[in-house]
């Protein structure tokens, strides 16, 4: 009499020929999970590096966008009443169709395709096309003069990139496909401003508005490779310079309370002029922009022109040089700057054609410095205008500590980093009195609303 077959240790109790075909589905099932975790690998990291260079390809080309323009200041000073008039209504005017959502900073969109999952909605934000329009229409913004930057337009083709390819790769999951778009997101912001920790905390207190929400080492990994990119082929260099600064205890701390003041009015009174409303002069304003908005642009394009003429032509594109100057204690403007960029970065916003805050905003901050010199004893120009930048992108963000550490990662100035925090908290907080809604997650709510179909 033969033994009976030992039952199989892995499926004990089930036939032999059973218990092989489970082994065959496990082995296969395990395979299967080994090859999706490598496709998930290669479309973060692969695809970081993509989003590193079409960050830097997009930045030569709106710096030599800009150029141009600049080539036509330098011949005659009348050329914005012509080019911007007509360069705002040609780019709203592309904007009316399948471009529609390349409208913008682009980051409400990216925010909204984190919060909502469904595919088609994923598709309309970040497709191939709205992201290819968000680079070549932003450059044609910076073109025509607008008050905009790029960076907000950087995250939104990083996310739309890294998506993309993901996609590609076949990759479906729910947590998967959001963490592309974060990554994206994230490298984007970290590429264009050289600040890899800047986009690491921009990721979790901006694009997820939540200090809970799972942050892979993935993601970690791709947004490291985003300014790994950009440090390789750039070199090691700070986006502002390398101004070594701090600030001593004792009376020169009372920058910080004015600064963070003056950043959280000023910056929650520009979210309260560019969100939409239906009240007052604000809310018929807006009614006029939803009815005609080519003309609007228009008319938006020739108030620019008017403050270009008032400002001596400072107030066009993303006022890098005009900050870079006063960081580096030798402005090149007069007093009268701090007005007429904020107000270019109102028109410019308004006018409804791509471009992103980021950049201006710095500009407006900065431009606080020379107003705070003028009064503050024992504090320099440059200290100061580095605390009105980081309080009033504070102020405008309602992000302190993406501020904070963007702001430190800009100008190489470890020392300031107590100092700046103060500042950026106290300006978001004041901020927050007349916007209390986030400026991005307001617009991101107004991209979500224009994409849901209305019920009786």
């Amino acid at each position: 009499m033969s033994d009976p077959v030992s039952p199989d240790p892995v499926f004990p109790d089930t036939d032999p020929e059973v218990a092989a075909r489970r082994r065959l589905h496990l082995q296969r099932h395990r395979r299967r999970r080994r090859m999706r975790e490598w496709r998930q690998r290669i479309a973060f990291w692969v695809g970081a590096v993509l989003v590193g260079l079409a960050g830097l390809a997009f930045a030569w080309l709106s710096d030599h966008s800009f150029g141009l323009f600049q080539q036509l200041l330098q011949h005659s000073a009348w050329w914005p009443w012509l080019v911007t008039p007509l360069g705002f209504a040609l780019l709203a005017w592309l904007t009316q169709g399948v471009l529609r959502e390349a409208r913008g900073s682009g980051i409400p969109q990216v925010i909204a395709s984190i919060q909502r999952e469904e595919p088609d909605l994923r598709a309309r934000l970040l497709g191939a096309p709205v992201a290819l329009g968000k680079m070549m229409l932003t450059a044609g913004a910076l073109l025509v003069g607008g008050s905009i930057g790029r960076e907000g337009p950087t995250v939104h083709v990083g996310a739309a990139l890294l998506y993309g390819f993901g996609k590609r790769l076949g990759l479906h999951g729910r947590r998967t496909l959001s963490g592309l778009i974060l990554a994206g997101g994230a490298a984007g912001i970290a590429a264009a401003f050289n600040t890899p920790l800047g986009g690491v905390v921009f990721a979790i207190e901006e694009l997820t508005h939540m200090f809970e929400q799972r942050f892979s080492g993935l993601v970690l990994t791709a947004v490291l490779l985003g300014g790994i990119v950009t440090l390789g082929i750039m070199g090691p260099y700070s986006y502002l310079g390398d101004l070594n600064l701090n600030l001593t205890w004792g009376i020169g701390w009372l920058a910080v309370p004015v600064a963070g003041v003056l950043g959280g009015l000023l910056g929650g009174f520009y979210g309260r002029l560019i969100l939409p409303t239906e009240k007052g002069w604000l809310g018929r304003m807006n009614a006029l922009r939803r009815r005609r908005p080519v003309a609007f642009a228009a008319g938006c394009g020739l108030a620019l022109a008017a403050l270009g003429l008032c400002s001596g032509q400072h107030v066009f594109g993303t006022g890098y040089a005009e900050t870079h100057a006063i960081l580096s204690g030798e402005p090149v403007t007069g007093d009268g700057f701090l007005l007429w960029k904020f107000l270019a970065n109102v028109v410019s916003y308004l006018a409804g054609i791509p471009g992103g805050l980021f950049s201006p905003a710095l500009a407006v901050g900065a431009a606080l410095g020379p107003w705070m010199a003028d009064w503050l004893p024992g504090v320099s120009l440059a200290q100061c205008a580095l605390l009105g930048l980081a309080a009033y992108l504070a102020g405008v963000t309602r992000t302190p500590l993406t501020a904070t550490v963007i702001t430190l990662e800009m100008v190489g100035s470890p020392d300031m980093t107590l100092p700046v925090l103060a500042v950026c908290l106290l300006s978001s907080a004041v901020s927050g009195w007349l916007m209390p809604v986030p400026l991005y997650h307001a617009l991101s709510k107004q991209v979500l609303d224009a994409l849901t179909p209305k019920r009786d």
